[in-house]
């Protein structure tokens, strides 16, 4: 469905409204490529298309949502969306008043239609399978286009487009011995596929030796931008909302009392200008291009959205409390010269079973997972057997912070649930001068 139909569909609706009826209709638009590799080959493949229709109706302080889905069909799309509203009109008088209704009242319209550039998802999958020749290969790729609508009978007009691709992978050895990495954006380049195919073939090659067994202690390491994402997820994860923070269940609350901070060169942003996500929350409140949540290692604002900022009086400014651009600003350290860097130390490729181990001292607990090597005199020589980390975020992104590096990578979610996530991440790697490795 384009943006003409939905709005003519969205009009439709709003004419069958009954005295002081308000209604905001949101529509969320799929059209993905879907592959499934395994041993390097296609094991299935399959497109889908997809149109859902939310629809939340409000009279006075009450409300009521629900959605259905759309065929394409313009006159079976009426009958659907006529039916939908005649249910929740028969719900509006059962409901009891909603203390934190939020929506805007304003009028306002937007257009923004994102560009990429990326072959077809087969010319793109012959490339991997052609550059990933005698490996054994297993991961999904997704492409193709999201658009996003709201319209409401208030006079809100927005539509955001965009398309993308990921390519999320592995290459194993045997057992548990394999490397990881991805490939996401706008524009395919089919050199930066090979270069990552070129160092997973490295990392394989240090996989087949035997692997180095560490006691428990303080590392020297270098976190690559796959393992940093876990630890930026755990700081989503109650860090940046402001009920979080007027609840004091923030696990930043020492840095937003100012008790502790992160080195000066830690910023932490929302960037809702990055072109994934639209620039509009369902209630219609627009969101600003950037959002600073921390700076300069201090905490700086929260995310408010709409039922946050009706209970606490604050402006709105994201569509969830949780951020989905986030982005960490970059250091000056160039990737190729991190193991010169890192002299001996760990190189911490990912990590996964993130959790809070002491959420009050912004301590996250976890294991260590593909592409963990060991490197001695700036040359990695060694696998390393798995290992939990547990430190504090205060010491990996504060005291022990030695540098960043100045090339960021794009972690696009593979997350399929309810359809394509247009949650990303732009992060760069860490050096730091310890992490705490307990068994």
């Amino acid at each position: 469905m384009n943006a003409d139909a939905f709005f003519a569909l969205a009009d439709h609706l709003n004419a069958e409204l009954h005295g002081a009826e308000i209604l905001f209709s949101n529509l969320a638009n799929e059209s993905s490529d879907f592959v499934r590799l395994n041993r390097n080959r296609v094991r299935q493949a399959g497109h889908v298309r997809s149109t859902a229709l939310d629809l939340t109706l409000i009279e006075g302080s009450r409300q009521v949502e629900g959605g259905c889905d759309l065929s394409g069909d313009p006159t079976e799309d009426q009958v659907r969306a006529r039916r939908l509203l005649m249910r929740l009109r028969e719900r509006l008088g059962h409901v009891p008043d909603d203390p934190y209704l939020s929506y805007s009242s304003e009028r306002s319209e937007s257009d923004r239609r994102g560009d990429a550039r990326f072959p077809p998802a087969a010319e793109s999958i012959g490339e991997l399978v052609a550059a990933a020749d005698g490996m054994d290969l297993v991961g999904i790729w997704a492409s193709g286009d999201l658009a996003e609508g709201l319209a409401s009978s208030i006079g809100h007009r927005h539509w955001h487009a965009s398309a993308s691709f990921n390519l999320d992978w592995s290459c194993y050895l045997e057992a548990d011995k394999a490397v990881k990495s991805a490939y996401s954006g706008f524009d395919w380049d089919p050199a930066t596929l090979r270069a990552k195919l070129a160092a997973m073939r490295e990392g394989l090659h240090v996989m087949s030796r035997p692997a180095r067994i560490l006691e428990p202690g303080r590392y020297r390491a270098y976190l690559a931008p796959s393992a940093v994402a876990e630890l930026m997820g755990m700081l989503c994860w109650g860090g940046f909302d402001l009920k979080s923070h007027r609840t004091h269940q923030t696990p930043l609350l020492k840095m937003a009392r100012g008790e502790r901070s992160f080195d000066p060169r830690i910023g932490i942003h929302e960037e809702h200008d990055r072109g994934l996500a639209p620039r509009f929350t369902s209630e219609g409140f627009p969101t600003p291009p950037r959002v600073a949540l921390v700076e300069g290692g201090r905490f700086a604002e929260c995310l408010v959205d709409a039922r946050s900022g009706k209970e606490y009086g604050e402006t709105v400014n994201a569509a969830s409390d949780a951020p989905g651009s986030l982005g960490l600003d970059a250091g000056t350290l160039d990737t190729a010269d991190v193991p010169g860097h890192l002299e001996t130390g760990l190189w911490i490729g990912n990590l996964w079973y993130c959790n809070w181990s002491d959420p009050n001292d912004c301590r996250v607990t976890g294991m260590t997972r593909f592409g963990t090597y060991w490197v001695e005199a700036g040359e990695i020589v060694a696998p390393v057997k798995v290992m939990r980390f547990d430190d504090s975020l205060y010491h990996l992104l504060g005291d022990r912070l030695e540098d960043l590096t100045r090339e960021r990578e794009l972690l696009l979610s593979a997350e399929t649930y309810d359809g394509r996530s247009t949650d990303s991440a732009l992060l760069p790697g860490l050096l730091v001068s310890g992490i705490d490795l307990t068994l």
